[in-house]
């Protein structure tokens, strides 16, 4: 490898909007988050599917699921 092309690689924080601190390793300082696993709906399984016009409905008629 070549010498002086490569960033900085060091230990980071990063820091979500609910609170939780992750350390890991980057070549960016301080990192601020809006949604992290902890609180993303996804993952806490508090995401709900909204079906818009029956979609879900006419996708499953469609393919003959149940």
């Amino acid at each position: 490898m070549r010498e002086g092309i490569h960033p900085e690689y060091k230990q980071t924080t990063i820091k979500c909007a609910c609170g939780e601190v992750i350390a890991i390793g980057s070549t960016k300082e301080d990192i601020l988050v809006e949604i992290c696993s902890k609180c993303h709906p996804f993952y806490t399984g508090k995401q709900k599917l909204i079906d818009t016009g029956g979609r879900v409905e006419k996708f499953n008629k469609r393919f003959n699921r149940k």
